[in-house]
Formats: structure tokens, C-alpha cells, sequence
């Protein structure tokens, strides 16, 4: 309609580029989700469930959990079995007898082992708290993203009730033009018209006002298209929003800057994820000194073995063996018979040896680090400097906040100036243009003089509404920096 609205635009599309480029494709059953009537409260919900970048923060903290979760896993002990089955062929040593022999040997050992870190310069404990803090940094970038989209949706939505509110202006302007149309028409007919020019004029503004209906007719469906693409669901042309949504009622935002400011550093996600990761890296550069402790562990194992070769003596029964000694009785000599057992040799199971041949062992193992490749020394300092970057960063964050909140509150006092300004003139030219319509109605002026002053009057209310829609953006941006957005 006018550059206002480009600006107002402009402004819609500068805060929706980190949601239009983060937009996944769904299937049409999320077309469901969308009623007939569509409110703000639904459409946040709707844009935080659908939203890309929304979805991937919620990745990222789900991540941040398990890490979390792992570095509690290390205060368990580990657990491990083992197992090794060998057939050796030719000269082999047989593991049960401990002796050479040349056949085929077919060996295994089995076994549990378990090791518990005792004391380890407290880099698990310190671990622990270190994927604490980035889990809790995690949650915050998830809740800024939530924060954002639903700026972005706020900025939409009333963007949808603007182009809406334009529209019946557009219309009511038009009414007025076919009015004056009609009577000069009909004055025409009876041959009671002055100037014939007058009611060319009036029909070619009324032309021209029609064609600004068609033009806030296709601003209100590129919001409208504008906010769906924003929630992430399909277009649905019938639905309808709903325009109390916002308090439309202007007053003066109360608070000054520098009091957004304190309010936002304690309110806003981002500076909390900031802040929860520096202590992260710094629990990160305790965990890298921690390695410059001995490390105590306490091991356990319990093993048995079994092997083919492994025989036992079995008895098979008994027998009188042939002597060579003698007895004389009588001065005959006899032969001396012996009673003697007989054992054949049988393999033992596997169940057997398995059993019996268990053997544990526990003790406790001190690891005294000295010279390692400096390794120790360089993850330190990397870890130094992974601190200082972060306290960069972290810096950074509280002046671009600031910046923002500053350049936030600048825009909130033009609107409301530029709104209260519309106020005063879109109430001096409708005064102007009733002056001017009775005196073109009773063909005192002309109608150039009646274009000019009815065409200030509706710009004047065009700006008017604008500058209102415009102004309580502005206020819900300062809401949002303060963490009270309401609607």
C-alpha cells in the first residue's frame, strides 16, 4: 500500500529467516492440527513441535543426556569375559601336563575379569559435573529456540491481523468513492452535473481504490502463507484467526533499558547457556590436571582352562601276575603269583575340568603417571585456552544483549512516537475531508480538491493502523528480552 507497509514487511521477513531456511517436510496428516480457527497459543505450540531448528536443539540435549549419563557410568566397575579355544597340530606343549607331545591338542581358557577405579586425580567426579553443566547448557539453547519461534510466531500472527485490519480499511475507502460515484452518476443522468470531470476522476479513484483491495487482499494471504510456512504445516486458505489475541490498547512501555537489560541477564536462555558452559570448561581443565594423579585400581579375575590331553587313572579290575621270584617247599621250587590292579587312562569331561580347575586372583594396581610425551601438560593448556574462549564467547554474548535490548528500545519510542503522530493527523484530515465532502457535495470544490483531501485522510489511517500493529511488536521484542512474553 505504501512504504510503512514495506517496512512493517520487511521487518517480518528479517525475523522469520531462521525459521523459513530450518523448515522440514511433513506429510499431510499435520494438516489436521489446523482447525477452523486458528489461535495464537495453538500456532506457538504448532511452530515448537514442527520447527527444524527447534527439533535439532532437542537432539542435541538428548545427546547432552546420554553424555551425562556416561560420565555417571564410569564410577561402576567394568565387567569382561573371556574365552580362547586352540587346536594345535605337531610338537606342542600339552597345558595340563606341562609336557611336549607331538598329536593334536585341543586347549581352551575361560575367564571373568573386573576392575573398579578407585582414585583417579578426581577426573570422574570433576567429568561428572562438566557434562552437568553442558547438559543444563543444552536445555537453554533448546528453551532460546522455543523463545525465538515464538517471537517469531507473535511477529506473524500480528503481521496476519494487520494485512487483515488494512484490508477493511481498503474496503471502507472504496465504499466512500462508489458513494460520491453513484451521486455524480446520477446527477449526470440528469443532466444536473457541472463539471463532467468530476465524475471521471471519482471513477478513476474508485478504480484505483479497488486496486488497492486486490493488493491488501494478496498482503493478508502472503502473511497468512507466511505464518503457515513458520509453523511448518500445509496452507489452509478457509482458516480463520482471531483478533483478540493481542490487548490492543496503547500505553507507554514502562520500563527503560537499562532495567531490560538486568532483567534479561537473568532471564534469557542464551546468557544462561553461556554462563553454564564456562563452568563446564572449567570443570573440563580440572578433569585435564586430574591427570597429573597416580591412578588406583582394584582388579579381580576368576579363570579356569580345559584341554583334551587332560587323562585321569581309571581302575579296570585286577589280575595275579607271574613273579620272578620263588618259593621252595619241600625242596621243590615254585613259582611266586602277585595280585596287581589295572587302571586304563580316560579323558576328563569338560564339565569336570571347567570346575576344577578354577583359580581367582585379586590385588590393587597403583599407576604412577612420570613421563608420558608431555601429553598431560598440553591437554592443560588446551583446556586453558578451550576456558578463555569460552569466556569470550560468553563476553560477547552480554554485549551483543545489550546492543540488542538498546536498539530494541530506540525502535519501541519511534513506533510510539510515529503512533501517537498518526493519531493527531489521522484526526486532523478526517476532520479536513468532512469539510471538504460537504463542500463537494453542494459543488463548492472540485473534485481534485476532494481526491487530495480524501486521499491524505486514508493514508492517514493506513499509517494509523500500521503504526499500532507496529508498536506492539516492538513491546512484545522488549517482552521477550525481559522472558514475559503474553498475548
Amino acid at each position: 500500500m505504501n512504504r510503512h507497509l514495506s517496512l512493517f514487511v520487511g521487518i517480518a521477513v528479517l525475523f522469520s529467516i531462521t525459521t523459513a531456511h530450518g523448515q522440514t517436510t511433513i506429510g499431510t496428516d499435520t494438516a489436521d492440527q489446523v482447525g477452523s480457527n486458528l489461535s495464537l497459543q495453538q500456532a506457538v505450540a504448532i511452530a515448537i513441535k514442527h520447527n527444524l531448528l527447534v527439533n535439532q536443539s532437542d537432539i542435541i540435549a538428548q545427546g547432552a543426556r546420554i553424555n551425562y549419563s556416561q560420565a555417571w557410568d564410569y564410577m561402576l566397575p567394568t565387567l569382561n569375559g573371556n574365552a580362547n579355544q586352540a587346536i594345535s597340530n605337531g610338537r606342542s606343549l600339552n597345558p595340563y601336563t606341562y609336557q611336549y607331545t607331538n598329536t593334536q591338542v585341543n586347549s581352551g581358557s575361560y575367564g571373568l575379569n573386573s576392575n573398579l577405579t578407585l582414585f583417579q586425580g578426581l577426573q570422574i567426579q570433576n567429568s561428572i559435573k562438566q557434562y552437568g553443566y553442558a547438559l543444563d547448557a543444552s536445555r537453554m539453547d533448546l528453551q532460546q529456540q522455543k523463545d525465538n519461534i515464538t517471537l517469531n510466531v507473535l511477529l506473524a500472527y500480528l503481521q496476519v491481523l494487520s494485512s487483515r485490519d488494512l484490508l477493511v480499511i481498503a474496503k471502507e475507502q472504496a465504499n466512500v468513492d462508489a458513494v460520491q460515484v453513484g451521486r455524480l452518476d446520477t446527477l449526470n443522468q440528469a443532466g444536473a452535473l457541472l463539471l463532467l470531470s468530476n465524475l471521471t476522476d471519482l471513477k478513476g479513484q474508485y478504480a484505483g481504490d479497488l486496486a488497492n483491495i486486490a493488493i491488501a487482499t494478496n498482503n493478508l494471504e502472503s502473511a497468512k502463507i507466511n505464518l503457515f510456512n513458520i509453523l511448518n504445516v500445509p496452507y489452509r486458505r478457509d482458516v480463520e484467526f482471531d483478533p483478540n489475541a493481542f490487548t490492543l490498547q496503547i500505553s507507554e512501555y514502562a520500563d527503560n533499558p537499562d532495567s531490560i537489560y538486568k532483567t534479561s541477564l537473568r532471564t534469557m536462555p542464551t546468557v544462561k547457556a553461556a554462563d553454564l558452559r564456562v563452568m563446564s570448561y572449567q570443570r573440563a581443565l580440572s578433569v585435564a590436571r586430574g591427570a597429573y594423579y597416580p591412578t588406583l585400581t582394584l582388579y579381580g579375575s576368576i579363570n579356569t582352562s580345559y584341554s583334551n590331553q587332560a587323562t585321569t587313572k581309571v581302575l579296570t579290575g585286577t589280575s595275579n601276575d607271574l613273579t620272578n621270584q620263588y618259593v621252595t617247599v619241600a625242596g621243590t621250587a615254585y613259582d611266586v603269583y602277585a595280585k596287581s590292579q589295572n587302571y586304563a587312562d580316560h579323558s576328563i569331561p569338560f564339565g569336570d575340568q571347567f570346575k576344577n580347575n578354577k583359580y581367582t586372583q585379586f590385588g590393587l594396581q597403583l599407576n604412577v603417571p612420570i613421563l608420558n610425551y608431555l601429553q598431560v601438560r598440553n591437554r592443560v593448556k588446551q583446556a586453558k585456552l578451550n576456558l578463555r574462549n569460552q569466556q569470550l564467547l560468553n563476553e560477547n554474548v552480554r554485549l551483543v544483549l545489550q546492543q540488542n535490548v538498546e536498539t530494541a528500545y530506540q525502535n519501541m519510542i519511534a513506533a510510539y512516537k510515529q503512533y501517537k503522530s498518526y493519531i493527531d493527523q489521522a484526526a486532523a484530515y478526517a476532520e479536513s475531508f468532512r469539510t471538504t465532502e460537504i463542500r463537494f457535495d453542494e459543488g463548492v470544490v472540485n473534485s481534485d480538491v476532494y481526491i487530495l483531501s480524501k486521499n491524505n485522510t486514508d493514508r492517514a489511517n493506513t499509517s494509523l493502523s500500521q503504526a499500532k500493529y507496529t508498536y506492539i511488536f516492538r513491546t512484545k521484542v522488549l517482552d521477550y528480552y525481559q522472558g514475559k512474553l503474553t498475548w
